[in-house]
């Protein structure tokens, strides 16, 4: 499954340059410092925040209470309960600050590294996995 169709079943889209000036962010990484992999920025300035919402983690369990049986899956189901707490909060993608991931596994890296980068692909959030 191509990224775009990935985040298609999440019912996400791509965040334009203007979303990111209207968040009044700017993706920082230094240059004397190692570039970072996979889409995300070292650091984020946020210069003029109005508000802040903390999201607690998530996991992916379905409404019915079932655990989607591949990775790609499970992963898609977490973004989509994110974007539906934002959405809760009149909230959107581009206006996170902060992701940190926890995996049970090193060897989901990989899998979960596609669909970070096309999320993330227009606001670069500081990011910790």
């Amino acid at each position: 499954m191509t990224l775009t169709r990935r985040a298609a079943a999440l019912g996400l889209t791509p965040l334009t340059g203007a979303a990111m000036a209207a968040n009044k962010t700017r993706a920082i990484n230094a240059a004397d410092a190692p570039a970072p992999s996979g889409g995300y920025a070292q650091a984020l300035e946020l210069k003029a925040p109005s508000r802040l919402l903390f999201i607690s983690g998530q996991i992916p369990i379905d409404q019915a209470g079932a655990v989607p049986k591949s990775f790609a899956a499970q992963c898609r189901l977490v973004w989509a309960h994110v974007d539906a707490q934002l959405k809760a909060a009149g909230m959107t993608l581009d206006q996170l600050v902060k992701v940190t991931t926890y995996l049970g596994d090193r060897k989901h890296a990989r899998g979960l590294l596609p669909l970070r980068q096309w999320v993330a692909k227009c606001w670069a959030p500081a990011a910790r996995h």
